[in-house]
């Protein structure tokens, strides 16, 4: 894999993730208490023996480049000819910011052609799976592909979101669609079409090449689904490679956490006894930035009617963390939160340095970093009063409080951290 180069790209506004993203990437998101979203994509890079990785950046990056710096850069060698580099808009045509994911590219040929890869590996920083990209690239060059896209069936009501192919016997492309209202299905199958995950691999010269002829046309999104993919498909080599999961389930795990119920759905599936992602597999780590923090704890252990008890059950609680007299059931617990007494949290996302007050109960929630919840205050209960004090309410239920959202909120003392 060594003539092999990865772009990451990190650089979308995560719009119907707000308010998650008001003050964030997308990518930069936490996802299961330890973790960023952007970590699956760099493991996976990681894992597949990848060492030369550029993430395009645009949209409020200050927390995704010191999580990057911190935890990612250690394990690469500049003197060995790895990187992980994180790029800004290089404006240099007409001093635009990124005007779609193939322009993100085209910013950085110049670093592309300098590193001189023969394939490039474009990859989404937004997505939640496990992947083997070597597989990837080695289909590509069997089947001497200028393109190879990873493809996945899905359910046709929710191929409206993607990019919709259709492929012949020997894999190959011959129709696609960017968001279709009308998906095209599977033959023999009329419930799923096969989806593009937005994972491609170019032969780079080849690349490089269609770069410069979209740049140049009028009209164009610049982008690779709406533009690029539907312009190639009838004149070049452009193969689907059908997704392979390394997360070793039946089902194949793939998640676009782009919604507020979506990412709730995923975090909290990994707190049931058995679930579809497997986040304790050593052989195909994800890896993160893990700060220096105590080991959690769970004090008082009364017993009787109206006992303090702090206990965290079908739960993830994450290091530094304090239960102190508070229950926590099917919920994930950020880095350095506390659970006061009395407290009772349930089906909720806590990010780090949360502080839920004595008595306060939390249901079917999300709660951003840093946020105090003072004592007695009940949230999820009544979605009116929710709505009336600012929250945000997802169509599905969850409650959702940014910083600043009609509740007091400040670092808390314990927080040592400066992530985003």
């Amino acid at each position: 894999m060594k003539n092999v180069l990865a772009v990451v790209l990190a650089g979308g506004k995560g719009s119907r993730l707000e308010p998650l993203t008001r003050d964030r990437a997308k990518p930069a998101v936490p996802f299961g208490g330890s973790y960023r979203i952007i970590d699956f994509a760099l493991s996976n890079c990681i894992n597949s023996d990848i060492r030369k990785i550029l993430v395009p950046t645009q949209y409020k990056a200050m927390s995704l480049d010191r999580h990057i710096n911190l935890g990612w850069r250690r394990l690469l060698s500049r003197e060995l000819g790895e990187f992980i580099d994180v790029v800004p808009p290089q404006q240099r045509i007409d001093e635009h910011w990124y005007q779609g994911t193939a322009d993100a590219v085209y910013q950085n040929i110049y670093t592309l052609e300098k590193e001189r890869p023969e394939y490039v590996v474009i990859l989404a920083g937004d997505h939640i799976y496990k992947m083997n990209y070597g597989n990837l690239v080695d289909f590509h060059i069997d089947k001497q592909a200028d393109l190879t896209i990873a493809a996945l069936p899905v359910d046709v009501d929710a191929a409206r979101e993607f990019g919709v192919m259709q492929i012949d016997t020997d894999g190959r492309i011959h129709g696609f669609e960017e968001k279709p209202d009308e998906p095209k299905t599977v033959p023999g199958d009329d419930q799923r079409a096969l989806a593009s995950m937005g994972i491609y691999v170019f032969t780079a010269r080849f690349l490089f090449e269609q770069l410069c002829l979209d740049a140049t046309r009028p009209g164009s999104a610049h982008d690779f689904g709406r533009n690029i993919i539907p312009s190639i498909i009838h004149t070049h080599q452009v193969f689907a490679y059908p997704f392979r999961d390394e997360n070793r389930k039946t089902e194949a795990y793939w998640r676009d956490v782009g919604t507020l119920d979506a990412y709730h759905e995923a975090n909290l599936d990994l707190v049931s006894v058995d679930p579809q992602l497997n986040m304790y597999d050593e052989r195909w780590p994800v890896r993160s930035y893990s700060p220096s923090f105590a080991p959690p704890k769970f004090i008082f252990r009364e017993s009787g009617e109206g006992a303090r008890r702090g206990d965290a059950l079908d739960s993830i609680v994450c290091p530094g963390s304090i239960l102190s007299g508070g229950q926590v059931i099917q919920s994930i617990v950020g880095p350095n939160t506390r659970i006061n007494s009395y407290a009772h949290v349930e089906g909720s996302i806590l990010f780090e340095g949360v502080d839920i007050g004595r008595k306060a109960k939390i249901r079917r929630a999300i709660i951003d970093k840093d946020v105090q919840i003072p004592p007695g205050v009940e949230i999820g209960y009544d979605h009116d009063h929710d709505r009336a004090r600012g929250f945000t309410i997802s169509p599905g239920g969850v409650v959702v409080i940014a910083k600043g959202d009609g509740v007091d909120h400040q670092a808390s003392p314990a927080t040592k951290s400066r992530r985003g």
